[in-house]
């Protein structure tokens, strides 16, 4: 059960704000540590990696520091019912369940057509359950800027990118162009995006000062339906053919699913829709996609407060923990 966290207090700025959690992912690169840690299967984001805490636990906090509680959505997968059930009591309204992990795009568009039928000018967040930041306080203001940026520039998604400081090849890089509007450094066109590159083009990126792709976005909720509708007009078509998240747990049908490709949203929308994006460049994030074990061990080297599991991982993967220590620290 998540914790009473004090929340975003419902002014006439916030009241259009909406936010999406995505929390149907798999989680399988880090199945080893958390099949270790919890015993049985559960993606990461169910799994209490940090004091006890669940990442998807840390994400909820962290929306709503910004976005009013009853305005957030929660996406979800069939398969992992027994592991999120009891870890969203209070919201249960407020979820939709999947009949199968399709990618991050069927959810955000499920969720934007969910929330256009209720207010067709909302600002919508799409934030990731699995991820972590160090600096929960930089985040809360990258957040902020990016809801200030998407109302200011209203045909445009903002795109919170963290500042690369190394050439790293297992991350999704943004590459930025121009500042916009008023000339500040932060916030810039989008030139283009690049999944996984290459060590010599991840040091080209670098020397750009390009960002690394938290995937956390803010926009109007009709701009990411114009960018998914002209970017996988099939699966467009055929979503809006579900029945929608009304206000109570949704479940959508199986026949749809069945119907339409995995598709990333990265890949298959931002990538051809970047002439639509901004990127809001944000230094010392402390951000990870805690993408397999050494990068969770990275982040736990930060912090004072230690895991119980932690010795335990260390004297049972010693071989895992020696490659960890090895490498670049894996946090933004």
């Amino acid at each position: 059960m998540l914790p009473v966290v004090p929340r975003a207090p419902l002014t006439a700025a916030r009241s259009g704000r909406w936010g999406v959690i995505l929390a149907g992912g798999d989680g399988t690169r880090l199945r080893s540590l958390t099949r270790f840690i919890s015993g049985d299967n559960r993606p990461k984001q169910f799994c209490p990696l940090f004091d006890g805490r669940t990442l998807l636990g840390d994400t909820v906090r962290r929306a709503e520091r910004s976005i009013p509680a009853a305005h957030t959505l929660f996406a979800l997968t069939h398969a992992h019912r027994e592991f999120y059930s009891g870890e969203l009591d209070g919201f249960q309204s407020q979820t939709f369940v999947q009949p199968a992990n399709r990618g991050t795009a069927p959810p955000i568009l499920f969720s934007a057509l969910s929330i256009a039928r209720i207010d067709e000018n909302a600002l919508m967040a799409v934030l990731p359950s699995d991820h972590h930041y160090s600096d929960e306080a930089r985040f809360t203001t990258a957040l902020e800027s990016a809801f200030e940026m998407a109302a200011k520039y209203p045909h445009s998604v903002v795109l919170i990118g963290a500042q690369a400081s190394r050439p790293e090849v297992e991350y999704g890089w943004i590459e930025p162009g121009a500042s916009v509007g008023d000339g500040r450094n932060d916030l810039l066109d989008v030139r283009g995006f690049w999944e996984k590159p290459s060590l010599e083009m991840a040091e080209t990126l670098l020397r750009k000062h390009s960002a690394w792709n938290t995937f956390v976005m803010v926009g109007r909720v009709q701009v990411f339906l114009e960018m998914i509708a002209q970017a996988i007009p099939d699966v467009f078509k055929t979503v809006r053919q579900a029945g929608l998240w009304m206000g109570s747990e949704t479940h959508i049908d199986e026949s749809v699913y069945d119907q339409i490709p995995s598709s990333d949203f990265s890949g298959r929308v931002l990538s051809a829709e970047n002439a639509r994006l901004l990127v809001l460049r944000v230094h010392d994030l402390g951000w990870s996609d805690l993408g397999h074990p050494g990068r969770v061990l990275a982040v736990l080297e930060d912090t004072r407060s230690k895991p119980r599991w932690l010795e335990a991982w260390k004297q049972a993967k010693p071989a895992a923990v020696a490659a960890s220590s090895e490498a670049d620290s894996a946090v933004a």
